[in-house]
């Protein structure tokens, strides 16, 4: 599971969540009773957090990477995209929480294409785009998506590349905890 408060973030310049809040939807937080696919319970539709001067500093330490990157376009925004890109502690995996009220969103373009191009340049370093759906999980490859499912925790993605006809690809399995 992401744990954003042990990233350390600042948001790129001219870049603020304004009205976008699908942070406060994807995530747990359970310093705030606040489950993935879920609204939290201070989210004020349009206008931000309502505890935002005493939010738990898991919330206060997360910035997604359309406020931390700067290169990423306005179609990144989540509010517009209907997901949250961040970088997974540990493993750089690209997380890509979506809304589960747009849990197709990801399929669209120009979103798709993008995140397999990120997948291709991902696998040499022996890291993968995540979709996560609520708690379900599908990795993409170069060449194709897996459905993963449910990730428990203690579970962990086992990744075997290999040279497959159109270049790099891996195989890929959930292992369950012991």
């Amino acid at each position: 599971m992401l744990d954003p408060s042990t990233i350390v973030a600042t948001p790129a310049p001219g870049r603020a969540c304004g009205t976008c809040t699908l942070c406060c939807k994807v995530y747990d937080v359970p310093d705030v009773q606040s489950v993935s696919g879920e609204w939290c319970r201070h989210t004020r539709a349009g206008r931000g957090c309502g505890i935002h001067e005493t939010r738990p500093n898991h919330c206060r330490a997360f910035f997604c990477l359309w406020m931390t990157e700067g290169w990423l376009g306005p179609e990144w925004k989540p509010e517009k995209a209907k997901m949250v890109l961040a970088m997974e502690p540990g493993s750089y995996h690209l997380a890509v929480q979506v809304d589960p009220g747009q849990a197709n969103a990801w399929k669209r373009d120009p979103y798709y294409g993008q995140l397999k191009r990120w997948a291709a340049a991902s696998i040499e370093k022996g890291r993968h785009v995540l979709v996560h759906v609520n708690r379900n999980t599908t990795v993409i490859l170069p060449d194709r998506d897996v459905p993963l499912g449910e990730f428990a925790p203690g579970d962990r993605l086992v990744a075997n590349p290999r040279m497959g006809p159109a270049g790099l690809t891996a195989d890929v399995e959930r292992v369950r905890a012991a």
